[in-house]
Protein backbone atom coordinates (compact mmCIF):
# COMPACT_ATOMS: atom_id res chain seq x y z
CA UNK A 1 0.00 0.00 0.00
CA UNK A 2 1.27 3.48 -1.13
CA UNK A 3 1.75 5.90 1.42
CA UNK A 4 0.42 9.29 0.65
CA UNK A 5 -0.31 12.36 2.29
CA UNK A 6 -4.50 12.65 0.57
CA UNK A 7 -4.65 9.45 3.06
CA UNK A 8 -3.18 10.21 5.72
CA UNK A 9 -5.19 13.29 6.00
CA UNK A 10 -8.09 11.29 5.86
CA UNK A 11 -6.84 8.90 8.77
CA UNK A 12 -6.66 12.20 10.54
CA UNK A 13 -10.35 13.14 9.71
CA UNK A 14 -11.74 9.69 10.96
CA UNK A 15 -9.61 9.69 14.31
CA UNK A 16 -11.26 13.17 14.82
CA UNK A 17 -14.68 12.06 13.98
CA UNK A 18 -14.90 14.36 10.61
CA UNK A 19 -15.71 11.31 8.19
CA UNK A 20 -19.27 10.38 6.82
CA UNK A 21 -17.98 6.68 5.15
CA UNK A 22 -20.34 4.35 2.84
CA UNK A 23 -22.61 5.29 0.27
CA UNK A 24 -25.74 5.83 3.21
CA UNK A 25 -23.45 7.97 5.48
CA UNK A 26 -22.16 10.17 2.64
CA UNK A 27 -25.17 10.85 0.75
CA UNK A 28 -27.02 11.81 4.16
CA UNK A 29 -23.69 14.25 4.52
CA UNK A 30 -24.36 16.01 1.52
CA UNK A 31 -27.71 16.41 1.68
CA UNK A 32 -28.01 17.96 5.40
CA UNK A 33 -25.32 20.31 4.23
CA UNK A 34 -22.35 18.60 6.60
CA UNK A 35 -20.10 17.92 3.75
CA UNK A 36 -17.05 19.57 2.66
CA UNK A 37 -15.37 16.63 0.42
CA UNK A 38 -16.81 13.61 -1.19
CA UNK A 39 -14.04 11.42 -2.09
CA UNK A 40 -15.02 8.12 -4.17
CA UNK A 41 -12.93 5.09 -4.89
CA UNK A 42 -11.04 4.25 -8.47
CA UNK A 43 -12.47 1.36 -8.39
CA UNK A 44 -16.34 2.06 -7.83
CA UNK A 45 -19.08 1.11 -9.77
CA UNK A 46 -19.81 3.68 -12.44
CA UNK A 47 -23.01 3.70 -11.76
CA UNK A 48 -21.74 4.79 -8.05
CA UNK A 49 -19.87 7.74 -9.03
CA UNK A 50 -22.31 8.91 -11.81
CA UNK A 51 -24.99 9.00 -8.47
CA UNK A 52 -22.56 10.49 -6.13
CA UNK A 53 -21.11 12.82 -8.81
CA UNK A 54 -24.51 13.97 -9.97
CA UNK A 55 -25.81 14.41 -6.40
CA UNK A 56 -22.71 16.79 -5.65
CA UNK A 57 -23.17 18.97 -8.21
CA UNK A 58 -26.72 19.70 -7.33
CA UNK A 59 -25.50 20.33 -3.80
CA UNK A 60 -22.38 21.89 -4.63
CA UNK A 61 -20.13 20.12 -2.75
CA UNK A 62 -16.68 19.19 -4.55
CA UNK A 63 -16.03 15.79 -5.34
CA UNK A 64 -12.71 13.94 -5.68
CA UNK A 65 -12.28 9.72 -7.83
CA UNK A 66 -9.36 9.10 -5.62
CA UNK A 67 -7.50 5.80 -4.48
CA UNK A 68 -9.10 2.43 -4.33
CA UNK A 69 -12.03 0.99 -2.08
CA UNK A 70 -8.99 -0.97 -0.11
CA UNK A 71 -6.91 2.21 0.35
CA UNK A 72 -10.09 4.65 1.12
CA UNK A 73 -10.99 1.96 3.69
CA UNK A 74 -8.32 1.33 5.57
CA UNK A 75 -6.92 4.60 5.83
CA UNK A 76 -10.40 5.54 7.94
CA UNK A 77 -9.97 2.14 9.78
CA UNK A 78 -12.74 0.36 7.80
CA UNK A 79 -12.87 -2.60 4.90
CA UNK A 80 -13.39 -1.45 1.89
CA UNK A 81 -15.61 1.76 1.18
CA UNK A 82 -16.47 3.12 -2.10
CA UNK A 83 -17.02 6.56 -0.83
CA UNK A 84 -16.81 9.11 2.17
CA UNK A 85 -17.79 12.82 2.69
CA UNK A 86 -15.14 15.17 4.57
CA UNK A 87 -17.20 16.69 7.79
CA UNK A 88 -14.72 19.37 8.48
CA UNK A 89 -14.27 22.61 6.11
CA UNK A 90 -10.47 22.65 7.15
CA UNK A 91 -9.71 19.08 7.02
CA UNK A 92 -11.22 19.38 3.60
CA UNK A 93 -9.43 22.16 2.31
CA UNK A 94 -5.95 20.33 2.87
CA UNK A 95 -7.13 17.41 1.47
CA UNK A 96 -8.26 19.27 -1.28
CA UNK A 97 -4.74 21.28 -1.73
CA UNK A 98 -2.78 17.77 -1.40
CA UNK A 99 -5.18 16.57 -4.24
CA UNK A 100 -3.92 19.57 -6.29
CA UNK A 101 -0.31 18.96 -5.23
CA UNK A 102 -0.73 15.38 -6.42
CA UNK A 103 -2.02 16.36 -10.23
CA UNK A 104 0.79 19.27 -10.51
CA UNK A 105 3.64 16.43 -9.72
Amino acid sequence: MRADKVLSLLGIAARAKRIASGEFQTEHAVKSGEAYLVMVANDASENTKKRVRSMCEYYQVPMAVYATREELGHCIGKEFRASLAVTDKGLAESVEKKLADKTTE
